[in-house]
């Protein structure tokens, strides 16, 4: 029986110990078993309900600034709630704008017409300038003297008879005759070109193959023919009007 009863020591003293780390398991089992069984409590209920109609007062502060901020900051919390809803009316007044801007470009093309004036009038202007540009000898009727001459080879290296219709120009009217470079008289853009002369009503076609140094700006220096197609060759100077061709 010895063993034995040592087995037994040794069990009651394991259960003693394990009672002395755990005191609580063994008073506590069948009311924490209760507890289990028992229906849990809503939190919902546990929470204290909050007034919809008042606000936590706030805590009271020496300084009466900070009351105030207080409630300016409560009151404008509200405030801010329709300002985030204003920007839906402020995006629909946005595409105006743009449905303005069309019209604005619109009118825009509309003073078209003032280009249209304002190139007609450089036209006039340029017209007017060219016709200035010339000399006057070149343009309208020229009055100056005319004579004849024995003909032959010409300034223009043309070789001209006396039968012919022909006629000299002024040597200053040669030299400066627009497109003449002043080296080949040959090339003269005069030479060729025709005029009528005119002397108490009578007229003659001439064309122009010389260059005549005696005469004046507007003088013509006739063949024999054609000067007597104006008058008589005793009178040898006569006052005559003439145009080109």
């Amino acid at each position: 029986m010895a063993p034995l009863a040592k087995v037994f020591v040794v069990f009651a003293l394991a259960i003693f110990a394990s009672a002395l780390t755990n005191p609580h398991i063994s008073h506590n089992i069948y009311q924490h078993r209760g507890l289990a069984l028992q229906k849990p409590t809503p939190m919902s209920d546990v929470r204290r309900k909050r007034s919809l109609n008042k606000r936590c007062a706030p805590q009271p502060s020496t300084n009466g600034t900070a009351t105030a901020v207080a409630t300016t900051t409560a009151s404008a919390t509200p405030s801010a709630v329709p300002m985030n809803v204003a920007p839906k009316p402020a995006t629909s007044d946005t595409p105006s704008s743009p449905s303005s801007t069309p019209a604005a470009q619109e009118a825009i093309p509309t003073p078209t017409p003032t280009p249209a004036t304002s190139s007609a009038a450089p036209a006039a202007t340029s017209s007017t300038s060219g016709s200035s540009s010339y000399p006057s000898y070149l343009v309208g009727t020229q009055s100056g003297q005319g004579t004849f001459y024995e003909t032959g080879l010409g300034a223009c290296g043309i070789t001209n008879t006396d039968t012919q219709l022909i006629a000299a120009v002024s040597w200053e009217l040669f030299d400066s005759y627009p497109g003449y470079d002043g080296v080949n008289p040959n090339t003269n853009p005069v030479c060729g070109k025709q005029v009528t002369a005119s002397y108490q009503g009578k007229s003659t076609t001439v064309t122009i193959t010389d260059r005549c140094t005696g005469c004046s700006i507007t003088d013509l220096d006739f063949s024999p023919s054609a000067f007597t197609d104006l008058a008589n060759e005793s009178l040898g100077r006569i006052g005559i009007t003439w145009v080109w061709v």
